[in-house]
């Protein structure tokens, strides 16, 4: 089976080297020349919860050749409408993409690719980008159940899908198929949308954020407006990252609102250090995917009549922030107004 892994920033880097060095090789692709560069020079160095060095082989996109059988695709969604395409060549009739970007990027990626040869899945561990050929493992995989939760769009369960979790597997835990891809989907944008938003409106690490009480309080509101979007796209909320329940969501009173914030205290408890990918581009000046992610709920918002507030303010400050009208820091917090607070911090 020839695979590759498209996009091999922080996630990609980490999930190419760890394929490779448990037997299953695949070939690393990225546009950053001095990345690819010194993966083929020094292999992979992966840093944080491990420190191992793994020989890959890494090429730019133009120096991709033949059919391959599945194409992991972690490239950032700002850039679909320029990898899709050069990517067709590369596909044959039953070639499988899938896709593990943030957001809800199924659809999108279909369209091109069509949805025959499209399958998704979250991502459920974090990493950071260090230079080239270096990536940060920010949290301790052989924590976690599964790495990885994927499915079919139409809810399937065959042997397609199987075989890409057989794939996922060489990361060291089991890959999680569902036959609810588009509820998980929703409850990966509870991170998405909530920590990494938060992360890169403050500029800070996701401990930073959970250590200041107003940006921590952010998180709460910004995961209660996720849940009402997606109960009413149809969709129940899945348990959460390290097996949390997302009932206390509802804010429905002040002991809700306290449960709500420990719960995400316990959800990020081994992942202080990470920093959100959304904020490692702002860093780099480079756009990042916020209108694909809580742009994603404003949208949905607009579409059922249900306000979001704070996740329009976490639009409007990084948008600032990358036109270099706001900068990077945890003072942007007092930009989200006191009385959107109902319960005190």
């Amino acid at each position: 089976m020839r695979i590759a892994i498209l996009g091999c920033g922080a996630m990609g880097t980490v999930m190419g080297a760890f394929l490779t060095r448990n037997g299953c090789p695949v070939d690393m692709v990225d546009n950053y020349q001095a990345h690819v560069d010194a993966l083929n020079e020094k292999g992979a160095h992966i840093v944080g919860m491990v420190d191992m060095t793994v020989p890959v082989r890494a090429m730019t996109p133009e120096q991709m050749e033949g059919i391959y059988d599945l194409v992991f695709l972690f490239t950032k969604q700002t850039a679909n409408d320029q990898v899709l395409p050069a990517l067709l060549p590369h596909l044959g009739e039953n070639s499988t993409v899938c896709t593990l970007q943030n957001g809800v990027p199924e659809p999108y990626v279909a369209s091109y690719v069509g949805e025959k040869r499209t399958v998704g899945g979250t991502v459920l561990w974090g990493a950071t980008f260090v230079g080239p050929g270096e990536s940060e493992l920010t949290q301790n995989i052989q924590m976690n159940d599964h790495l990885f939760e994927i499915g079919e769009m139409d809810g399937s369960v065959g042997e397609r899908i199987q075989a890409v979790a057989d794939v996922l597997g060489y990361m060291g835990r089991p890959a999680k198929v569902t036959d609810q891809l588009m509820a998980s989907r929703w409850g990966k944008l509870i991170n998405n949308a909530c920590m990494s938003g938060m992360s890169a409106v403050c500029g800070s690490t996701f401990g930073q954020v959970l250590a200041d009480p107003r940006s921590r309080a952010c998180l709460s509101y910004l995961g209660c407006e996720v849940k009402q979007c997606c109960q009413a796209a149809g969709y129940k909320l899945p348990l959460l990252l390290n097996e949390q329940s997302p009932d206390t969501l509802d804010l429905k009173d002040q002991a809700m609102y306290e449960a709500n914030q420990e719960m995400f205290q316990v959800m990020y408890q081994d992942m202080h250090t990470a920093k959100a990918s959304m904020l490692q581009d702002l860093e780099k000046g480079k756009k990042t995917e916020v209108t694909m992610i809580n742009g994603f709920v404003c949208q949905t918002g607009k579409q059922h009549g249900i306000p979001t507030p704070f996740n329009d303010k976490v639009v409007e400050i990084v948008t600032k922030i990358e036109a270099g009208q706001l900068p990077l820091s945890m003072e942007n917090v007092e930009l989200f107004p006191k009385e959107w607070f109902t319960y005190p911090l």
